[in-house]
């Protein structure tokens, strides 16, 4: 039997009235349905941060989808859940863009349309083992397909990819270390499947156990025990960072201040806290991102201030300027490294931007964002290239700005580079009663383990984080109530890992499968035509005689 060959309704399981499924019946009820499950697997992150329900949260959904009398309906059923999705995922974004985080949820969760058609196409109907293996396989392909588009800067950035959700648990760590977070996701939904098509298998089954209805378990069986395999395998094989030294580190989080003046009422605030770490035999202060709200160029009081800090506590300051350029048109966000004599000429711009925090996409068309939200009123300018940076004791660090964190190619290229370093500085003062800081923070732990350096987080508010080369948190965070100083011993590592060394090779090999599965539909829809055109009747042949008006034949010569 062909996996992907479509089911008869005849072949599909007749549900009683007076059953649960029996609301599916109804579109509203079941539209409904479908953006609750979809909003399941939000609660795997921080804060919530139930990890563990990760292995079910899309049980559910593939349930829905698979249960739908047609293809639109699975990809209905696809779309909104990615919507709910979408919604549950950056909720904190709802204050800050109001009506258009919907628009944006709604949009996005197209996405997921094409995932709800083929889980239907996969699992709908009677389960076959082809067709359960295929789904294995092809489910978890299509799933990293819409993580990928998503994680386009334009549309959003990699936020909530579900792999993302596994930042404490150590075997997913060295998965990462392997295939980044997305061998993660890809497994988390194979697990997903293996364990819904399990489920049918088993509902399926008459009573009386045959050898049949058994047989249907054994792809879903099969999935399960080679994905425990593959985890078992990564955290015996996955080399571990070797040890290379330590680093002394101190965040500075100067916390909430706002009001008339603020910049400057925050920069007085961050030179009280780092003068508290002078006699700590420091290697580098880190400061937030808008540490600093004066170009450094047309405010050299500012620098000269920043320098005496740095003389005083015995370590480069690495702040963040934001703030108009003096020598570029523009608003950059800058990382810029103070030593004792003053800026050292290293500075990084930021590259990527956050859509509509800090620059509105097709502003002459979307421009009205800003009347119903918090969106930027004026676009931040980009960066040109990743910079690393030489520190005190010939030590190198890799500077991100913010959002950047969350794109693992780019903390990928700063360790090629050769960081020994990874360093975010973030401020999410604006969602700062939400699951946005800790979820932030996480994606440190993350990026750590992808590429076997550790990574420091630091904000102006919360949550401040540093994790090791394997992912592991490194001393105790400065949460979203503290303005302090917290100094951090960093172990430090080299060797480079299989992700750093292969890069997105899962998401290369998802578009393998989906290239392969689009080849064999097109194959399959050519045999069908070709039998299709060997079944047509032949035409009758050619009569010769004529009728009569009687209906007797008249014969040629009578």
């Amino acid at each position: 039997m062909d996996p992907l060959s479509d089911d008869r309704d005849r072949q599909r399981p007749r549900l009683s009235a007076g059953s649960a499924t029996g609301l599916l019946a109804s579109a509203r009820p079941r539209g409904v349905l479908a953006v609750f499950v979809g909003a399941l697997p939000a609660l795997t992150f921080p804060a919530p941060s139930l990890w563990w329900f990760a292995y079910v949260a899309l049980v559910p959904w593939i349930l829905l989808a698979r249960s739908a009398d047609t293809g639109r309906r699975a990809a209905l059923d696809g779309w909104l859940g990615g919507l709910g999705f979408m919604v549950a995922a950056h909720h904190w974004l709802l204050p800050s863009l109001h009506v258009f985080t919907l628009v944006i949820a709604a949009l996005l969760g197209l996405l997921w349309a094409p995932w709800g058609w083929l889980v239907r196409r996969l699992l709908g109907g009677v389960a076959s083992p082809g067709r359960t293996a295929a789904a294995l396989v092809v489910l978890p392909s299509a799933w990293l397909m819409v993580e990928l588009v998503r994680s386009w800067e334009g549309l959003g950035g990699p936020w909530g990819l579900l792999g993302s959700s596994q930042w404490q648990v150590g075997p997913a760590l060295r998965l990462a270390s392997v295939g980044g977070v997305w061998l993660v996701s890809a497994l988390i939904v194979t697990l997903n499947t293996g364990i819904a098509a399990l489920a049918v298998a088993h509902a399926a089954r008459p009573p009386g156990t045959s050898r049949t209805a058994a047989a249907r378990t054994i792809p879903a069986t099969a999935g399960l025990v080679a994905v425990a395999a593959v985890t078992t395998s990564a955290w015996a094989w996955a080399p571990r960072p070797e040890p290379a030294g330590r680093m002394r580190v101190a965040v500075v989080q100067p916390g909430v201040i706002d009001g008339v003046g603020s910049a400057d009422k925050r920069l007085a605030r961050e030179e009280a806290l780092t003068r508290d770490l002078a006699g700590r035999d420091l290697d580098l202060v880190v400061w937030g991102e808008s540490s600093v709200g004066h170009d450094l160029a047309q405010r050299p009081d500012v620098a000269r201030r920043i320098a005496a800090l740095s003389r005083e506590v015995g370590a480069d300051i690495l702040v963040n300027v934001d703030a108009r350029r003096s020598d570029k048109p523009g608003i950059f966000k800058s990382s810029v490294l103070v030593g004792p004599q003053g800026p050292t000429g290293d500075r990084y711009d930021k590259m990527r931007l956050v859509p509509f925090g800090e620059y509105v996409p097709a502003r002459d068309l979307l421009g009205w964002a800003t009347s119903v939200g918090k969106a930027a009123g004026e676009d931040r300018m980009r960066g040109e290239r990743p910079v690393v940076m030489d520190v005190g004791n010939g030590l190198r660090v890799g500077p991100l700005v913010c959002f950047e964190s969350a794109f693992p190619d780019m903390s990928r290229h700063l360790t090629r580079e050769g960081a020994q370093l990874l360093l975010a500085q973030s401020s999410t003062s604006t969602f700062q009663s939400s699951w946005a800081p800790e979820q932030h923070a996480s994606l440190a732990a993350v990026r750590a383990a992808e590429t076997g350096r550790p990574m420091v987080h630091a904000t102006l508010t919360g949550v401040s984080a540093v994790y090791g080369p394997d992912g592991e948190r490194v001393g105790a965070p400065l949460g979203t109530s503290a303005s302090a100083t917290a100094t951090y011993d960093i172990p430090l590592a080299e060797g480079v890992t299989p992700y750093v060394r292969l890069g997105d090779w899962p998401v290369h090999a998802a578009l393998g499968v989906l290239a392969v599965l689009c080849a064999a539909e097109a194959a399959r829809s050519l045999r069908g035509s070709a039998k299709g055109r060997l079944r047509q009747p032949a035409p009758e042949p050619h009569e010769p005689h004529a009728r009569t008006a009687h209906g007797s034949r008249a014969h040629p010569g009578h």
